[in-house]
């Protein structure tokens, strides 16, 4: 068979798998608040239409997710800079992608809302591909970093998000392969051409514009360089003043230009960031030293590996963790042999600046963490900015480890050992698909069945009232997944009643909830979620019924308000 026909219909193969791992079941698993953030202001709407401190409607907690043709990109993006603590770029595509494929009324679709993303997932394929021959310039290798993308557990992962970091995936693939391409001109002394510099200024721009952690992935490519400028002034000090570095000077200043954009706009518009980025620092680091090194390791591991580990009985999770680390251990020191061995000058140079490029962003991810105690190892999709290094180094490896037999017949160490990770890689994916890794932060799926179930104990015409403490969007954006889980059941026609829902403010909660216990006409059922400051007083005007539940993302609890002499003051 013709090499590139071969090839072509590799690459293909490779997109078409890609392509089904992140569609299939892509609307399965329940929406959470980030993912409600993203449609909300991708719609052109605002969380804060949602009233507080009183009893709303399952209509009204869910108005900000209807579609309305009317809403344009300037509200996108002046709801989004108001309240929330992105850029805007990812919103705005969503904003056009949904206006484009959505219809005009009704509610917003989770499948189209979580389809771009899965697309964006589905070109870091091709670019992984190109990427791989721009640096190694061996289809082999090119090939399995396609192959590594499009099965990766981390990548089907973010993918079936509606997120933004498929994005800015895509876009660090692209800075990172100009990175490769000026570190190689540096080598021959030869300047970058001026179109590549300013290509080079607007992937970056964007890349800031799209999620603002992308700002770590540049600032260890500029590590990466200011390694490559000291070994070159140290050979030849006139190097500092050539046109070739002076490229490079530009290329460097024209990124800072176009992401302080984003900086002086964030100051300008006061973005109310310290709620909603407050968990990064309510842990103690220093104190839990080694459990930020040991999630770090998580999360490098399930880029390429994983297994069922979440919604399996104990055992299965534990032989999960048994077979994927007795691969890694057994695998390790040839995936090392791989990257070690290859001694071509081109490669070699490569291998450097992805070896370097990724050992700055996780030392900057760890100092982060340890120096200014934001614990970026807390969340997983955090490390997007050096994932695709990750597997290029692997890619590397095994196009060395698949080519380096002397022999021409297929089962060889080396060529099985390249087959199982893609092999392990793929169940890793599955995994995910399938909802037993990786399960969303929040689990309302799992809350709205007991309230339901709850309901069905009493008169069917009782009240249910859901109350929670309200902080920021994101405590609208948990009650918005439990009000959808109770809209699926309506739609389905499994329910003929609606909650109602409290979103009590936190400086005037306890009297907000209150107020709502005694204006509801009783006997109605109370839930307090999330909401545990507010339990003396609704076990005051309620029967506590000493039922806790919890599922992820929720801690939440029964009252059941009979008659009004219940009521204690």
């Amino acid at each position: 068979m013709n090499k590139f026909l071969l090839h072509t219909i590799l690459l293909l193969t490779w997109l078409l798998l890609g392509a089904v791992l992140r569609v299939t079941n892509l609307e399965a698993k329940p929406p959470w608040s980030d993912e409600w953030a993203t449609l909300v202001f991708s719609l052109g709407h605002s969380f804060r239409t949602v009233p507080l401190d009183r009893v709303i409607s399952l209509n009204t907690l869910l108005a900000p997710l209807q579609l309305d043709p009317t809403t344009n990109v300037r509200d996108v993006v002046n709801n989004l800079l108001t309240e929330s603590t992105h850029p805007p770029v990812y919103f705005v595509l969503t904003h056009w992608w949904l206006k484009l494929f959505s219809s005009d009324t009704g509610l917003v679709s989770i499948w189209w809302g979580r389809l771009l993303s899965a697309i964006f997932g589905v070109l870091a394929i091709p670019a992984m591909f190109g990427w791989g021959w721009l640096l190694s310039r061996s289809l082999i290798c090119a090939q399995l970093a396609a192959a590594l993308m499009a099965v990766s557990p981390f990548g089907v992962y973010l993918s079936q998000e509606a997120r933004h970091y498929t994005l800015a995936i895509l876009l660090a693939i692209a800075s990172l392969s100009f990175l490769l391409v000026a570190i190689r001109n540096i080598k021959q002394k030869r300047s970058i051409a001026i179109a590549l510099v300013l290509t080079w200024i607007v992937v970056n721009s964007l890349g800031v514009a799209t999620h603002y952690f992308f700002g770590l992935t540049l600032v260890a490519e500029i590590i990466v360089l200011a390694s490559v400028w000291f070994n070159s002034i140290r050979v030849d000090s006139k190097a500092i003043l050539a046109k070739y570095w002076q490229r490079i000077y530009w290329a460097i200043a024209g990124t800072i230009s176009g992401c302080s954009i984003w900086v002086w706009v964030s100051l300008w518009r006061s973005i109310p960031g310290d709620d909603l980025t407050s968990w990064v620092f309510d842990g103690n680091p220093l104190a839990e030293f080694y459990q930020p090194l040991l999630r770090l390791l998580i999360w490098l591991i399930t880029m390429v590996f994983l297994l069922p580990i979440e919604g399996v009985p104990e055992s299965i999770a534990i032989i999960s963790g048994v077979i994927l680390l007795s691969f890694i251990v057994w695998s390790l020191p040839d995936w090392l042999r791989g990257i070690r061995a290859n001694n071509s000058p081109q490669m070699r140079l490569g291998i450097t600046v992805l070896t370097r490029f990724l050992l700055s962003a996780i030392a900057l991810i760890l100092a982060a963490t340890y120096v200014f105690g934001a614990d970026l190892t807390l969340s997983a999709r955090f490390q997007f900015g050096y994932f695709p290094a990750v597997l290029l180094l692997l890619a590397i490896s095994l196009s060395y480890l698949w080519q380096e037999s002397k022999y021409k017949y297929f089962f060889n160490k080396n060529r099985v050992l390249v087959v199982l990770t893609l092999v392990l890689a793929t169940l890793g994916s599955t995994t995910i698909i399938t909802n037993f890794a990786f399960q969303k932060v929040e689990r309302p799926d799992l809350v709205a069945p007991v309230i339901f179930e709850a309901h069905q104990q009493v008169s069917y015409d009782t009240p249910v009232l859901i109350a929670t403490l309200h902080q920021t969007h994101g405590q609208t954006g948990e009650m918005m997944s439990i009000g959808w889980q109770f809209q699926k059941l309506l739609d389905r026609e499994q329910i003929d009643w609606q909650p109602q829902f409290l979103l009590a403010h936190r400086e005037t909660a306890n009297a907000a909830l209150e107020r709502a216990i005694v204006a509801m006409p009783r006997p109605f059922q109370l839930w307090l979620v999330n909401f545990s400051e507010a339990r003396e007083i609704a076990a005051r005007k309620c029967i506590d019924r000493d039922e806790q539940y919890r599922a992820t993302g929720y801690r939440y609890q029964l009252y059941q308000c009979n008659s009004s002499v219940n009521i204690k003051h």
